[in-house]
């Protein structure tokens, strides 16, 4: 079944029964998305060039000097559990900056951990679908059984500490704060299962010159520290969302920043918030809250703040 047309009877069933289970959790009824205030246009980055866009959630396109890389894709109105070819669960409130159809090919899908808002399969099954056996794929420990059906180049798991290169790029699994499980019962490693339960990824990227921080998902942690013997990362991307009330496994804005100086950061690209209602702060919480962290910051520069927005790093 197509990803893009579903048939009049799928969608019907499966809406139906998406109103049913809303109505029974007493959940309020779905509004429409607001669109992103940006619209990046990745034909025109200069392949010779790092630049990044923020599509909505963890998702970053990035050319990173030619390279093209998508962290994270979460492209459909909703994450959750597929039912009938439609998909039961939260609904996104701010469209993704680019439509999935818009997204262009990637030469890497870079994923963080199995949580649904970050490997989310409809949407990996797409870009898969569109380019069959085109794409690598990197993703954290004891993951890829999500995902393993779909058409990859290849499909990597990398433990923490491990590196993998690829189109001249390596990336190094970092540790970080989070927790791992897809559905609640299943081996997660926050839970003491270290080499049997699915496990969580940050990661650096380093080529071309250049060094990048995914942080992927995480906790305030102090293992960032580490990377303060490179001398100095190109750019951070770090979630600044959903820390209340989830402050164990998610960073406040505050210490999003702090772990981007502890890494000796240069810029600082925000993620994972503005998208779905996930923590109970106000909407707009984070990045406001980012954006007078920044004012006390002089050694970071703070590239956007807007999803759509898109950010060249500029040249040495």
């Amino acid at each position: 079944m197509s990803l893009t047309r579903r048939s009049f009877l799928n969608k019907s069933v499966a809406g139906g029964l998406a109103v049913g289970i809303a109505s029974a959790l007493g959940l309020p009824p779905s509004i429409a998305a607001a669109p992103a205030q940006h619209k990046p246009d990745p034909t025109t980055w200069d392949n010779n060039e790092f630049t990044a866009a923020w599509i909505g959630q963890s998702t970053v396109f990035i050319n990173f000097h030619g390279v093209k890389i998508i962290t994270d894709p979460v492209l459909y109105d909703y994450i959750g559990l597929p039912v009938f070819g439609e998909t039961i669960g939260p609904r996104r409130l701010t469209d993704p900056a680019l439509p999935i159809e818009e997204i262009p090919v990637p030469d890497i899908v870079l994923l963080s951990h199995a949580h649904m808002d970050h490997m989310d399969y409809a949407s990996l099954a797409f870009l898969t679908e569109r380019s069959p056996g085109a794409i690598d794929c990197i993703t954290a420990f004891k993951t890829s059984d999500v995902i393993e059906d779909l058409k990859w180049k290849s499909l990597t798991e990398l433990d923490w500490s491990q590196k993998h290169t690829l189109k001249g790029i390596q990336f190094d699994a970092i540790p970080v704060k989070h927790f791992g499980w897809r559905y609640p019962w299943e081996y997660d490693r926050s839970r003491g299962r270290g080499k049997t339960g699915r496990s969580y990824n940050g990661y650096l990227l380093r080529g071309f010159g250049r060094r990048v921080v995914f942080g992927g998902d995480t906790a305030y942690t102090t293992s960032f520290e580490k990377l303060a013997v490179l001398g100095g990362i190109d750019v951070a991307i770090m979630p600044i969302g959903a820390y209340q009330p989830w402050h164990s496994v998610h960073c406040t804005p505050e210490e999003a920043v702090e772990m981007a100086q502890m890494m000796q950061a240069r810029h600082f690209l925000p993620m994972h918030c503005k998208t779905f209602r996930q923590g109970t702060e106000n909407f707009n919480e984070p990045p406001k809250r980012l954006l007078a962290a920044m004012k006390n910051v002089t050694d970071i520069k703070l590239g956007y703040i807007e999803i759509g927005s898109t950010y060249t790093v500029p040249k040495v």
